[in-house]
């Protein structure tokens, strides 16, 4: 038994599910020989014991395995390894800055393309460069793919030199192109100063009301600033006075103002001092939020977004996988207008 679990590895630095790690630890061993057909499998109290993990988690995982048909069960036995003819071939690093509600369904859409066949590692960096380089330079290169979303708070203007390093035919590239990045490599990726020069331009018949266009943009963010040119070509070429606040907290609303907000937080603060003032949304000032969530179509009978087809993007990602294409994709960028403008 000792040796079976010598061929198991469970990486606490990733953010893939143990269940899901342990079975795909499970289905590798199993392709290189080290697991033969019908081994019985330690009982889920060992493998509880042995990893260091709840029951539930190590019966999972079993479950998992035995809906793919690797494994079967004898009432009271327990399990067995039923088939040695399983599929590896899709062995997947993928990597994210942070988690968040649009980051979760570019995920779940990834993950269901894919199917269950592929082994994914899932691994999140916080915007930090130097975490996510030692990531990736502890990687190793044995990944079929390495799916990477490339933003940092600090620091990141060498991450084409990290992403450099990794076989083009290997890497694709979320949410934004990185500028250094060389070859022929993937992307599934936003136009981010088109898409918000068009989203507006869409959004031009309700935005007359309005005199100035403001952007609340934090000083200490990750957002591209690409955002900033295309925000700043709109109110030129159609003469709104543009201002960008980075600290809402300190603003004073004032009528005849239409914001644009990038955060979470920073919607919640603008929507509490536009309350304070009695100016009504949607009349006396405008408020359009990034990234569309089902919260966005109730609150304040229904607030304006700009968002990217999160779902499309994860979904691209996968069939590009599946489909052994090399092709950089720009995704679709949406305008939900909404009674806040």
């Amino acid at each position: 038994m000792k040796e079976f679990f010598n061929n198991i590895e469970l990486d606490e630095l990733s953010s893939t599910p143990k269940y899901l790690q342990l079975a795909q630890s499970v289905i590798k061993a199993i392709a290189l020989g080290k697991i033969r057909h019908d081994e019985v499998m330690p009982s889920i109290n060992e493998m509880s014991f042995e990893f260091d993990i709840s029951r539930d988690t190590a019966e999972k995982s079993y479950k998992y395995l035995k809906k793919l048909g690797v494994l079967g069960s004898v009432p009271g036995k327990g399990y067995y390894v039923k088939t040695t003819n399983v599929k590896n071939d899709i062995k997947v690093f993928l990597l994210f800055n942070k988690l968040s509600s649009h980051k979760k369904i570019i995920y779940d859409s990834f993950v269901k393309t894919l199917g269950d066949n592929a082994v994914i590692d899932f691994y999140i960096y916080n915007n930090d460069f130097n975490f996510f380089k030692r990531l990736l330079t502890n990687a190793g290169r044995h990944y079929s793919h390495f799916v990477i979303i490339a933003h940092f708070l600090e620091s990141g203007e060498n991450a084409y030199e990290i992403l450099n390093t990794i076989p083009k035919e290997k890497l694709i590239l979320l949410d934004k192109l990185v500028p250094g990045v060389s070859g022929d490599f993937s992307a599934v990726y936003e136009n981010f100063e088109n898409d918000i020069y068009g989203a507006l331009e869409e959004a031009v018949g309700s935005l007359k009301k309005y005199e100035t266009l403001k952007i609340i943009v934090p000083s200490y963010t990750y957002f591209p600033e690409e955002i900033m040119k295309g925000f700043k070509r709109f109110c030129h070429e159609y003469a709104f006075s543009a201002g960008i606040v980075n600290d809402i907290a300190k603003e004073k609303v004032e009528k005849g103002t239409a914001y644009i907000s990038l955060m979470e937080d920073d919607l919640v603060t603008l929507i509490e001092k536009i309350k304070e003032s009695k100016l009504k949304i949607g009349k006396d000032i405008g408020v359009i939020s990034y990234n569309e969530t089902p919260l966005k179509k109730l609150i304040l009978q229904g607030i304006t977004t700009f968002s990217t087809d999160f779902e499309e993007m994860g979904r691209q990602a996968a069939l590009l996988i599946l489909d052994g294409k090399r092709k950089k994709i720009e995704t679709p960028f949406h305008l939900k207008l909404r009674p806040s403008l």
